[in-house]
């Protein structure tokens, strides 16, 4: 654990928990934001909830909460395994200009994905900054496994 605690002194592990902790906030910022569409087009995915607001009629879709809500989904498929990978990745000690060029790729291609998403952008702007951000998780993923099995 120890070696662990002393690996904070690493400005790649530092840099990664920066770009980690920005990512899921962003996908936090998400589950609110469709919590705000679906509060104020009084769209809900529950009876309690609809009547909570006095509202006795259940609708359960929208179009724009259910554009949010698929792209929190996505940050949850992308981000949880970047955040996993990126700190193993850290772990192997790569250069940090290398380990600076997968997190800032990664941290832009979810902000570009949500506001092609959210914003209804026409393809591929959506698709190219998913891959982008799928490449830079693949790519910390193989250079820590080849750093791994070459011990």
């Amino acid at each position: 654990m120890s070696s662990l605690l002393s690996s904070m002194d690493s400005d790649v592990l530092r840099s990664f928990s920066t770009y980690a902790t920005i990512v899921v906030l962003k996908m936090m910022f998400m589950s609110q934001l469709t919590s705000f569409f679906r509060l104020t087009k009084g769209v809900f995915a529950n009876v309690e909830d609809a009547r909570f607001v006095g509202d006795k009629k259940l609708v359960r879709t929208d179009l724009m909460v259910e554009r949010v809500r698929r792209c929190h989904l996505n940050d949850l498929e992308n981000i949880v395994p970047f955040v996993v990978i990126g700190l193993f990745y850290s772990l192997t000690q790569p250069a940090l200009p290398t380990a600076l060029l997968h997190f800032r790729l990664f941290v832009g291609s979810r902000f570009c994905h949500s506001v092609s998403y959210v914003g209804a952008l026409p393809q591929p702007s959506r698709g190219l900054s998913y891959i982008v951000g799928v490449l830079a998780t693949a790519s910390m993923a193989y250079r820590t496994l080849s750093t791994v099995l070459l011990l």
